[in-house]
Formats: C-alpha cells, sequence, structure tokens
C-alpha cells in the first residue's frame, strides 16, 4: 500500500526530513510515486485525492497472516493492513454488521471519533488488539488519521520528499524513492493525525523526542521518535466543542 499527501492536509514532522539531501524527489509531480507503485505491482488500485494527494492499494505478494484491505465508506478511505483480535467486541461497541472487517471498524472508529468523540483518539486506537497499520484520509473534511500497533508487527515506513509531501507505505525501497534519506519506521505505539501531528497512544501524556537516524555510510536519514520520559504534554484533555461539525478540529 501507498499513500501520498499534499503538505497542506499532513504536515510530517521537521525531523523526519534529512537536511541537504538531493536523492528526493517530489513524489506527487506527474504521478511519479504512484506510477512506480503500480508498475511493480499488478492489478494495484490508484486513488487520486486531487490537490490532497494519492493512494495506492495492492493485494500482490501480501503476507496472509498480516493481509491487506481497502475500503471507502461516504468519503473515508482506508488502507489497512493486518489482523484486529477483537474483531466481535468492536462490531458491538460500533453498532456494526456481523460482515464487518477490519478495515470498515477502523473507518466507523474513525467517523465516531470526528463526529461524537466519546473518546479521547488514544483511547480509540488503544482499542484495537492485534497487530495492524492503516491509513485513513477523510475527503470531507481533508484529514488524516494514521497508526501502528504497539508492537510495530506489520511492516510500516514513512518519509518526507523533496517539496515537504508526506509518503508512507508498507515497503521501505518505495518509499526511499520518493523520499530519498528522509525515511524511516513509522513508530511504533503511535499515531498521526493532520490536527495534533505525531503523538503516543501507550503514552498520551508524554511529549515524543526524535532521535536522529544514521545510515551504513554514516550519515543522517531522517529520524525515529521515542516518547521522552521526563516531559509531560499540557492541556491534553479532549476539548469540547459545540457541535459535530467542528469537532474534527479538535481530534
Amino acid at each position: 500500500m501507498l499513500a501520498v499527501f499534499n503538505k497542506s492536509v499532513a504536515k510530517s514532522p521537521d525531523a523526519l526530513q534529512s537536511p541537504n539531501d538531493e536523492s528526493a524527489v517530489c513524489a506527487l509531480k506527474d504521478g511519479f510515486l504512484s506510477k512506480k507503485f503500480a508498475s511493480t505491482h499488478s492489478g494495484s488500485v490508484t486513488i487520486n485525492l486531487g490537490d490532497s494527494g494519492i493512494l495506492n492499494y495492492s493485494s500482490v505478494r501480501q503476507n496472509p497472516l498480516l493481509p491487506r484491505l481497502f475500503s471507502v465508506v461516504d468519503d473515508i478511505f482506508c488502507l489497512f493492513q493486518g489482523h484486529i483480535e477483537n474483531v466481535a467486541h468492536l462490531k458491538q461497541q460500533y453498532g456494526l454488521n456481523k460482515t464487518a472487517n477490519e478495515v470498515i471498524i477502523v473507518i466507523e472508529a474513525y467517523r465516531t471519533l470526528r463526529d461524537r468523540g466519546p473518546y479521547p483518539p488514544d483511547q480509540v486506537v488503544r482499542d484495537l488488539h492485534g497487530k495492524f497499520s492503516f491509513i485513513v484520509y477523510d475527503n470531507t473534511s481533508k484529514a488524516t488519521f494514521i497508526a501502528a500497533d504497539a508492537d510495530g508487527s506489520v511492516p510500516f515506513f514513512w518519509g518526507t520528499d523533496s517539496e515537504g509531501h508526506l509518503v508512507l507505505s508498507d515497503e521501505a525501497d518505495i518509499v526511499k524513492q520518493g523520499c530519498g534519506k528522509s525515511f524511516a519506521p513509522f513508530p511504533k505505539g503511535c499515531f498521526f493525525t493532520t490536527s495534533g501531528g505525531l503523538r503516543s497512544y501507550e503514552h498520551p501524556l508524554n511529549e515524543l523526542k526524535p532521535v536522529p537516524r544514521v545510515d551504513s555510510s554514516g550519515e543522517m536519514c531522517g529520524a525515529t521518535f521515542k516518547v521522552d520520559a521526563e516531559s509531560k504534554k499540557e492541556g491534553t484533555g479532549m476539548p469540547r466543542v459545540g457541535s459535530a461539525a467542528n469537532w474534527s478540529d479538535n481530534y
């Protein structure tokens, strides 16, 4: 799977970008990275999100224990890989029918968070038990919601291209082709939103600090992110808002 989001939709952390990296390209220009993905994945599906970016999905060469899923419901797109163990409980929690699978559960979890917000976002992700990574894009609010499980069980990488656009994929090589050295594994136990950036759902009260990555030749190549045990966030409570319409601005 592949997602490239315009920096206006998903601004990547500054520390993820490797300084003076001439190997990065503009992943969105003329659909460059999407075409690269499609050329090596027969039968792949491409979803053009207009100015917001692009999504690619393929079931080719997938791990049967960590299958890839794709769905779109009411202009909410979701790429999912892995499996969720407490599916039955989550179906009941979100009022879904028996045929709902993991990708539908994630979409409904996001929509519930956006529209009604009974829990903070870290609790929504923490309620998903299993091995997973997912990418949600809401075309209505131009918002993203991205997460990986606490153990980093599913291959999942992200990076920043030459224009500052965010690239995500389960394949490190495809991220490298767009981002050069400005790539890293997506932080396990973390989630990213358009409005709130990168946060830990395991330790929601703590800040995340970037740790520089160095490649085999000793050059800087982006950063990983670790929970800073010494720091605490201020005002981490979910703000109350007046209507469902503006709730998504605060998650």
